[in-house]
C-alpha cells in the first residue's frame, strides 16, 4: 500500500505544503498490491472510473482466485476468458458469483458497489449470427458490469436483412450500438447507415478460410464507408462493451 508514501502525502497536506489537488493526483497513482505473480491495481477505479478486469487466459486457476480475492475487498470483480475449471472453482469460493458460460465470464458484484442503470440510456448489442454469440455476450456482461442498461438483438445479419429492419424500434432507442459480425463483416456498415449514434464494430473469427480467422471482417469494418464506426480487435467483446459503457456514461 506504500504506507510511508501515503503518510508523507497526508502530512504534507496537513502542513499546507501540498495542495489538495496535487495530493489527489499523487494518490490516484497508488496503491497496487504485489501478489508475486500479479500487481493488483486497486486504484484503477479512481483513474478510469471502473476497476481492473481479470483476463483469465493463460492464468492458472489458483492465480485467478487469488486475484479475485484481492480485488473483491474493494471492488466488483469481472473476469473474461475463463475456462470451465476456473468457473467451477470460482463457484466454490464465491457462491454469489454470476457465471456466463457462453461468454466465458464471471462477475462478483461487491455489495457496496451496486449501481442502478439509467433505463433511458441503452446500449444495444447486435450479432450478425448465432455463431457470434460468445463475443456478443462478452460485450453484454462487460457493459452490464459497468452499470449500463443493455439490450441484445441477435442473428440479424445481412443474409436476411429483413430481420434487422423488423427491429428498428430497438435500434432507434439505443444510445450506443455494438455490432458483432464474422464472415464478410458487413453488418456494422448497414447499421451505421441507419442511425445517428456511434457504432462499435467487433469482427469475430467466425467464418471459412478466406476470412483468415477474423482478419477478413476486420478489414471490411476498417474500410466501412459509413462514418461514425469505430472498430475493436478480433473477438474483443470485452473492449467493445467497455468502450460502449464509457460513451454511454
Amino acid at each position: 500500500m506504500y504506507q510511508d508514501k501515503l503518510k508523507e502525502i497526508l502530512k504534507a497536506v496537513k502542513e499546507d505544503k501540498l495542495p489538495i489537488e496535487q495530493a489527489f493526483q499523487q494518490l490516484s497513482k497508488l496503491p497496487f498490491e504485489n501478489l508475486g505473480f500479479a500487481n493488483i491495481d486497486h486504484h484503477r477505479t479512481i483513474r478510469r472510473g471502473y476497476p481492473e478486469v481479470i483476463f483469465c487466459q493463460n492464468k492458472t486457476t489458483e492465480q485467478v482466485l487469488a486475484i479475485a480475492k484481492s480485488m473483491f475487498v474493494n471492488s466488483t470483480v469481472l473476469a473474461t476468458r475463463a475456462n470451465k475449471e476456473i468457473l467451477e472453482a470460482v463457484k466454490l469460493q464465491f457462491p454469489e458469483v454470476q457465471i456466463n458460460e457462453l461468454a466465458r465470464t464471471f462477475l462478483i458484484t461487491h455489495p457496496e458497489k451496486k449501481t442502478s442503470p439509467d433505463p433511458s440510456k441503452k446500449i444495444l448489442i447486435c450479432s450478425a449470427g448465432t455463431s457470434d454469440l460468445p463475443v456478443a455476450e462478452e460485450a453484454v456482461v462487460t457493459a452490464k458490469s459497468m452499470g449500463q442498461t443493455v439490450e441484445s438483438l441477435y442473428d440479424v445479419g445481412v443474409a436476411g436483412i429483413h430481420r434487422l429492419f423488423n427491429n428498428m424500434d430497438k435500434i432507434d432507442e439505443a444510445n450506443v450500438i455494438v455490432v458483432v459480425a464474422g464472415m464478410d463483416g458487413a453488418l456494422p456498415s448497414v447499421v451505421s447507415g441507419l442511425v445517428d449514434k456511434p457504432v462499435i464494430a467487433v469482427p469475430t473469427s467466425v467464418g471459412y478460410g478466406a476470412s483468415f480467422q477474423g482478419v477478413g471482417p476486420l478489414l471490411s469494418m476498417l474500410n466501412a464507408c459509413s462514418p461514425g464506426i469505430t472498430v475493436v480487435n478480433i473477438d474483443n467483446g470485452f473492449g467493445a462493451g467497455y468502450f460502449a459503457a464509457m460513451i454511454n456514461k
